[in-house]
């Protein structure tokens, strides 16, 4: 019997013990360390950077005349918060701004470029100061992947052909000399390149049929140049929209594209009576939690539409929103959707994260929504300063993860429970870095309880443990201008090590990465 397979019995054997131990409020989590094979894509852990409110404008470009430090109208305190934070890929324009955004608007000279109206959010000026060259460059500056959506809803095939002609094409052409002569000599090589946004909502109201058809005329002239291949992502469904997943797959060539969106907000209430960001009840929080950990079963069903259709998983789910919409904070446009952001949305970022690693095989991509003062943002802006959310140190304890190789593990929880809502405790993921390191994140949301948790490490002996978390004093804390580390990662070590057994003393509200080797 080879050391894999006796592995997998142990592992077997294991999971059948704690499922008679379940009902004993047993807290137990048993890892095959040698067992994985499927890599988690770094580009699960990016970010969205819409024509919204001040996310743009404001939270990434203020100009070069302005007085807020900047380089070459970046701002310099969100630059360097992105590269630390090593994003791997950041999408734009839109959303629902994409199917409006014409992008020779926003080309040449700023002082020439034409004014429009955003209609969608908050029907201010868009002066498109902030273009193509101003946001390849940014992705350049902090070490990032861009991934552009192009505007099937008011848009038409030749423009869309153009703009990739206009950022990709190395040869003489119309576009490729358009864009040297505003100053770009090579091409961008940009890869990643979606067919619309919503084309069932904002994006044009679309029925699926008519979609398909669409994308595959879009998809025929969105051309590939030089020895730089797109990878096209369709316009997916909006959360439980089984059926729009179904015509694509079955109408669009596999061959023709490379991913298939998929958008799901947490919103807690209704849509027409959202709960707010900072003023909940435990049961609210249970409520918003439950929510978000939606996205497992959401992703299995439109996995096994796609399996369907697609058994080698060659078209990547890529969840290009997603992340908590509360009401907007008072005094705010309400058309700029910003929200603060407290240890609620940590959690719910954690789950959301160990979800989209379970699924790897299928998940190639996801964009949390949005990147600065917008809904889930990672980063708050005001005219000067700045600061890092809960949901940001998430995603820095998180790292890890990126490009790890996925374990299979066995939790086995206790419950917390308010009022008419009830979850396990502890949520985890686990992976396995390049160089043997174990990476296990675990997010203890009971708000009041430490969970104590004991690791089988299934398959050597580890000699080396360290840890980080995230946490604070209650679930609705947050960071202000005025106490801006209320929330923030920081060394943690109440863990012990034996060979191949580890407990680790989970606190209260908290995100914690704990590595082995």
């Amino acid at each position: 019997m080879n050391s894999s397979l006796k592995l997998r019995i142990t592992l077997l054997f294991s999971v059948v013990f704690l499922a008679f131990e379940s009902h004993a409020q047993t807290n137990k989590l048993v890892v095959n360390t040698e067992s994985g094979n499927v890599q988690i894509n770094k580009h699960i852990y990016g970010h969205f950077a819409e024509h919204l409110g001040r996310n743009i404008y404001g939270g990434i470009w203020v100009g070069p005349d302005s007085d807020v430090p900047n380089e070459d109208g970046y701002r310099k305190d969100v630059m360097q918060a992105l590269i630390d934070l090593e994003i791997p890929n950041l999408r734009w324009p839109g959303g629902c701004f994409a199917d409006e955004y014409h992008w020779t608007d926003g080309i040449g000279d700023p002082n020439d470029r034409p004014k429009m109206v955003n209609t969608n959010w908050g029907g201010v000026t868009e002066d498109n100061s902030f273009g193509t060259h101003e946001f390849l460059n940014f992705t350049k500056k902090i070490n990032t992947v861009p991934y552009i959506t192009g505007n099937v809803g008011s848009g038409s095939v030749e423009e869309m052909s153009k703009w990739i002609e206009y950022i990709n094409f190395d040869g003489e052409s119309p576009m490729a000399d358009l864009r040297r002569k505003n100053g770009q000599e090579d091409p961008w090589d940009i890869e990643y390149w979606g067919v619309g946004n919503e084309s069932w909502g904002c994006g044009g109201h679309m029925t699926p049929e008519y979609y398909a058809n669409e994308y595959r005329r879009y998809a025929t002239y969105a051309r590939d140049y030089g020895g730089n291949k797109l990878y096209k992502i369709a316009g997916g469904a909006n959360n439980w929209d089984l059926n729009w997943t179904e015509v694509l797959m079955k109408n669009i060539p596999l061959q023709m594209m490379d991913g298939l969106s998929l958008h799901y907000y947490t919103v807690t209430g209704t849509w027409e009576e959202k709960g707010a960001a900072t003023k909940f009840t435990k049961e609210e929080y249970l409520e918003t939690l439950n929510k978000a950990a939606v996205m497992d079963d959401l992703i299995a069903k439109h996995s096994q539409i796609m399996d369907k259709y697609d058994p080698e998983k060659k078209v990547g789910l890529i969840i290009d929103e997603w992340g908590t919409w509360f009401k907007v904070e008072e005094g705010t446009n309400p058309g700029f959707l910003y929200q603060q952001n407290t240890m609620r949305d940590a959690h719910v970022a954690a789950i959301t994260l160990n979800i989209f690693n379970k699924h790897a095989e299928r998940v190639h991509m996801a964009n949390l929504a949005q990147t600065v003062n917008v809904l889930q943002a990672i980063i708050l802006t005001n005219e000067n300063d700045m600061i890092l959310t809960p949901t940001y140190h998430v995603f820095d304890l998180y790292k890890p993860h990126k490009d790890a190789i996925l374990l299979d593990h066995f939790l086995s929880s206790e419950k917390v429970a308010f009022g008419k809502q009830s979850a396990e405790a502890l949520h985890v993921s686990t992976s396995k870095s390049e160089d043997g390191t174990v990476n296990i994140s675990i997010a203890n949301i009971h708000p009041d309880k430490k969970v104590s948790l004991d690791i089988d490490l299934l398959g050597k002996e580890f000699k080396t443990v360290s840890g980080e978390i995230v946490t604070a004093s209650s679930v609705d804390t947050y960071n202000t201008f005025e106490k801006k580390d209320a929330v923030k990662k920081a060394s943690f070590s109440d863990f012990k090590l034996n060979k191949n057994i580890l407990k680790v003393d989970a606190p209260a509200n908290s995100v914690l990465m704990i590595r082995v080797k």
